[in-house]
């Protein structure tokens, strides 16, 4: 006889995963600093791109990795959150 179960079980043990309080330090990599961007000029001189962008000129654009996604707020999105970093030497 085969026992034939739709949709899903209850977990065994408790979801392992921790919420951070919002606006709690989140421990990232830096993986790589470039420049900031320059225009891009087509054919017809006008800007390539679909949205310009006017980078700072003294700025650097910095790769991140956040190790640990469930440290980030749920609704992360560039328009509702600034970040603050703080660096540290290894």
């Amino acid at each position: 006889m085969v026992d034939i179960i739709i949709g899903s079980i209850e977990p065994i043990a408790p979801s392992t995963s921790h919420q951070h309080p919002s606006g709690a330090p989140v421990e990232a990599e830096l993986l790589h600093i470039r420049e900031p961007r320059q225009r891009v000029v087509g054919p017809k001189g006008e800007e390539r791109r679909r949205q310009p962008r006017q980078d700072p000129r003294k700025g650097r654009v910095l790769t991140l990795l956040i190790p640990d996604a469930t440290a980030l707020p749920k609704d992360l999105d560039v328009k509702k959150y600034k970040v603050l970093l703080r660096f540290m030497k290894k």
